[in-house]
């Protein structure tokens, strides 16, 4: 009897120069070699400044390839945590061949850089779409669920956009709350009363501006965060301007803010179609304007789908979980099969 062929999985060692660098990739507990290997599949076993891969040939291809880029990248100085490794992951897969003996051209994913933050890139192909609108287009949409990164990247780009003298301001903006923006019900004087809506914009900023130079941008008016209900009767010129949580604007305020684009800016208006807050049977404004103006020159649009949730792996199972309920027709509002 012919005895079945045994086969070995592949084995590669990585040494890296710098023991100090080598412990900053491999990550706290090691954990983003763990990334690396739930993500592609091989083992990797970290020991002083060296790094041994085992499994099948091309993904411990793709996984020496992922763990050099991020090291190169922590010699530049720059921070390396689990998004960093999904997006190096993703990266590669855009490459399309990870053989060095590959005819193909490398694609690198797109970046942005600010004072504070350094450089950021893109961690999966979307983001990485998203960016490059973005930078063409004058009036920018995008969708899709949270944790995709919507509007931490369009803060990032718009401070970039600051500082290299594109635009002259920012204006963040968001519904002040969800649907009827009642802000005389609330208690405080008015930053009391708009500052529990707008924190999350005030959250991303401060991750690409030190705070004494926001604080000095919110005195002389180079940056304004303020509630949807203040962009009425402006015309906003040489700004760069986000509408965040766009999908609980009415389609009168959507339009109405729309209408508010002056010469020399950008437009950027983010919103999760799944999150409405509108009351039953009102139009949402981001709905109706994606509808409408879509195709036309000058204005981007990009749609995110649970796959590209990139704030904690826990988020994209989540998401995945709710986008699933809302596909499958058996399921009732409560959770439960009919």
């Amino acid at each position: 009897m012919q005895d079945k062929a045994v086969t070995h999985p592949f084995e590669i060692t990585l040494a890296f120069d710098d023991n100090r660098h080598a412990s900053m990739l491999f990550g706290q507990y090691d954990q983003n070699l763990a990334k690396v290997e739930r993500r592609l599949g091989v083992l990797a076993n970290a020991k002083g400044n060296h790094v041994t891969i085992k499994g099948p040939v091309e993904a411990c291809e793709q996984a020496r390839q992922v763990l050099e880029n991020l090291y190169a990248r922590v010699k530049l100085g720059q921070a390396i945590g689990l998004g960093e490794v999904d997006g190096a992951i993703q990266e590669g897969v855009l490459q399309g061949s990870l053989f060095p003996n590959a005819e193909i051209g490398r694609t690198v994913f797109e970046q942005i850089g600010t004072r504070r933050r350094g450089v950021v890139r893109a961690r999966n192909a979307t983001q990485d779409l998203y960016l490059r609108i973005l930078k063409r287009h004058e009036l920018c949409f995008a969708e899709g669920p949270a944790g995709t990164g919507k509007t931490w990247l369009a803060v990032g780009h718009a401070v970039s956009l600051l500082e290299q003298g594109i635009v002259e301001r920012l204006i963040l903006s968001r519904p002040a709350v969800e649907a009827g923006e009642r802000l005389g019900f609330l208690p405080g004087d008015m930053r009391e009363k708009v500052d529990p809506y707008l924190r999350p914009i005030f959250d991303a900023l401060n991750d690409f501006m030190d705070g004494r130079m926001i604080e000095r941008g919110m005195q002389t008016g180079m940056i304004e965060v303020a509630p949807l209900a203040f962009m009425r009767g402006r015309t906003l010129t040489n700004a760069c301007v986000l509408l965040d949580e766009a999908q609980n604007t009415s389609a009168m305020q959507m339009k109405m803010f729309l209408t508010r684009l002056g010469e020399g800016s950008r437009m950027i208006v983010t919103g999760d179609p799944s999150q409405i807050d509108l009351p039953p049977g009102q139009v949402s404004g981001l709905n109706e304007a994606v509808g409408l103006l879509r195709g036309l020159d000058g204005i981007g649009h990009v749609r995110f789908s649970e796959g590209d949730v990139v704030r904690h792996d826990l988020v994209q199972r989540i998401v995945s979980a709710y986008e699933a309920r809302a596909r499958d027709p058996n399921f009732s509002n409560g959770g439960t099969r009919r």
